[in-house]
């Protein structure tokens, strides 16, 4: 329930309908599976992505995440980056968030930077970098963490094609070996390339579960049927 509801309830005595963003939802993603979830805007994808990465409790049930290792969410890029920080003191910050040591963070710092393409910035407050510099330095740390559950909320929709490219290689890679991917996205080509199943949310409950070539067909076909 959100928090507003509490508050009205407890101020004014007034009690209104609770709203859920997300109801009556299980599923089980396995290790080393990549899942794919799309839906209209307010369908529930953000909350979903919120709640996997620990970022908010449910009010029902339960949400259990195991992984031997760390789990590295882009859910807003950049979110938890101090503007008045260097990218290098906010590179070591993020890594710290995402559980890394000291030494992890010292031996990944080069690989980040390189895969950034932004080394001749590095020194510089990061109020001073454009959004897509952000971006790649944010994309460049989960990356290069070495992750177990990799959480990817319309990322690849920023940035120049030659990083979005990259940056795809780069998931690929992640799923090589072995690696966990959860993805929402509106581009139905990146998640046919990079998932093997979607779930499609409307109103915070799922509409439908499979494969994603049946799930997205589905989906673009009923988008046709009500343009």
């Amino acid at each position: 329930m959100l928090l507003r509801n509490h508050l009205i309830h407890w101020f004014s005595g007034h009690r209104e309908e609770p709203f859920f963003a997300l109801k009556h939802l299980s599923f089980i993603v396995e290790e080393g599976a990549s899942l794919g979830v799309i839906g209209r805007n307010g369908a529930g994808k953000s909350t979903l992505m919120g709640l996997v990465a620990g970022l908010a409790q449910p009010d029902e049930g339960a949400v259990v995440v195991n992984a031997n290792g760390h789990v590295a969410a882009l859910l807003e890029l950049g979110s938890v980056f101090h503007f008045d920080l260097t990218g290098r003191e906010n590179v070591r910050l993020n890594a710290s968030l995402l559980g890394l040591s000291r030494k992890q963070t010292d031996a990944a710092f080069e690989s980040i930077v390189e895969f950034s393409g932004i080394s001749e910035f590095i020194d510089q407050p990061l109020r001073t970098y454009s959004t897509g510099m952000i971006m790649r330095l944010a994309f460049s740390v989960a990356v290069n963490t070495d992750p177990q559950i990799l959480l990817i909320d319309e990322v690849l929709a920023v940035g120049d094609a030659a990083f979005q490219a990259k940056c795809a290689d780069k998931i690929r890679e992640f799923r090589r070996a072995g690696k966990t991917l959860v993805c929402v996205s509106h581009n139905m080509g990146t998640l046919e390339t990079l998932c093997d199943r979607v779930i499609w949310l409307d109103h915070g409950e799922m509409v439908a579960s499979g494969t994603t070539r049946n799930v997205v067909a589905a989906y673009t076909g009923q988008a046709r049927a009500t343009a």
